[in-house]
Parts: C-alpha cells; structure tokens; sequence
C-alpha cells in the first residue's frame, strides 16, 4: 500500500485524475471505477479539465458504478446511475452507452448482484477502482463487519448512513431507501489498482485504521492493505492521525518519476 499526503482535496483530485489519464493514454478503452459523494468530485473536474484542454482522449473508456441504492425508480435524480452519468460520465463527454451499472430496480435483486458482478467480469475487470471511505470505515457500502471475501450484493443501509443521506432527499429521512446493492469487499478487490481518496478531519480516524491498524472486518477499508496495487491520497488532515505520515511523506518524495502513482 502506498500513501500519499497531498496538501488539499484539489491536490489529491490533480493526482488522480493524472493517473487516470495516464492509464487511459496506455489502455483507452480502460474501464474506471468510480464512486459517488462529494470527496472525489475535485477528481471528477481535473479530469474531465483535462479531456477539454486534450490532454488525453478518453473516447473509448468505460466507466463502472461502485453501489446503487435499491428502489429508487428509474432516473431519479439521486440514484447513483443518474449522479454518475451527471458528474462524470456526461462531462468527459461520454455516452450511456460507456457505463455499467447495477440494477437497482430489479424484482429479483440477488439476481441483479451476480449480473453485475458477471458484467465486471466479461467486460476485462476493472482497471482502476476509485474509492471514498466513511468514518467508520466503510468503503462502498461495506459497512463494518462485511466479509472481506463478499461479492456484490444487497445491504440494508444502517440509521446512521441514512440520516447522513437524508440530506441528498430533501432532509427527508423517509425518502431514504433501507437498502442498497454494494460491490463486495472481494469484488473490489479484483480491480488491478484501487485508490482511496479521503479529506477531512473527520476521516482521519477511519484512514488511520485502515492504513496502520489490523486487516479486520471491523473497518472494512482495511483489506486494501491485501491489494497488491491500492494507494491512499489523503490531505494533511485525513492524515493527521497517521503515526507514520514522515515515513510516507520520505518514500513519497523518494519515489521514481517513471513509477507513476
């Protein structure tokens, strides 16, 4: 696991959307893995800054949804099929016709899940898989206690994720769906690099856990330490917790220009 200590969340997103882009100009039809909410939107404007300016034809690539929540009809605005298309896929220029996605109106939702994952399958594996983390840890919607072998599946929301949420549902909790369809631990796992990006404070706990405490269910963002290719970005105050943060600001720093992120 590498991580990378950037000054703020514009940093971080620069660095992302970079390695994107690099990944892109060596594979184009790259299939890249992205996740909702407000953390990885500075990712989501460097990049599709630089498509705009031609920097990188991003033409062929193939963009992949993380989780979905269930219930929720067809092309409602805060489904994460219509927040992806939106926030990302229509802004690189993409059609719908790039994107892969879980259904999340299915009547046989079980079915739904082993589609999905059959899709990321079939479709070459993702190649890079954007990542958020909640502050007890979650990544997905992998609340704690997840298997660290889980593929993709149905969870029921906790109260807490769904009183977070409400804000999305006009501070209506009512609004909220129990119950969502998540990439699995194991699922996530499969894509050849993951990338976690957290900022805040409020999150420097959950990256501490992940980084330097024990692999354990318990905080499920901690099996990216079982990924042969998983790099952390976090600002100075997601870091803040981190014991080891001179050691990794020294290996950084050190770290060939030619490796890449």
């Amino acid at each position: 696991m590498e991580v990378v200590i950037v000054p703020d969340a514009k940093a971080g997103g620069e660095l992302i959307a970079e390695a994107m882009a690099a990944l892109v100009r060596r594979k184009p039809d790259a299939l890249l893995g992205v996740a909702t909410g407000s953390t990885p939107l500075p990712v989501y404007k460097a990049l599709t800054a630089k498509v705009r300016g031609g920097a990188v034809d991003i033409s062929r690539a193939r963009i992949c949804q993380l989780d979905e929540y269930v219930g929720l009809p067809a092309g409602h605005p805060e489904s994460y099929r219509s927040t992806v298309l939106r926030e990302v896929v229509e802004p690189l220029g993409l059609t719908e016709g790039a994107f892969i996605g879980p259904d999340g109106t299915a009547e046989d939702v079980q079915a739904a899940c082993e589609a999905y994952d059959r899709a990321l399958a079939e479709a070459g594996g993702v190649d890079l898989q954007l990542l958020g983390i909640g502050t007890d840890g979650h990544i997905g919607f992998n609340e704690p206690c997840s298997s660290l072998a889980s593929r993709t599946r149905i969870k029921t929301l906790t109260q807490q994720t769904r009183v977070d949420n409400a804000r999305f549902f006009d501070d209506d909790i009512d609004q909220v769906p129990h119950h969502v369809i998540t990439q699995g631990i194991g699922t996530i796992l499969d894509a050849r690099h993951l990338v976690l990006l957290a900022t805040g404070e409020g999150k420097a706990e959950a990256v501490a856990q992940s980084v330097e405490g024990p692999v354990a269910a318990v905080c499920p963002a901690s099996a990216l330490q079982l990924h042969p290719h998983a790099t952390v970005v976090v600002d100075e105050a997601a870091a803040s917790k981190l014991k080891l943060a001179g050691y990794f600001r020294a290996t950084y720093a050190a770290k060939p220009s030619w490796q890449g992120l």
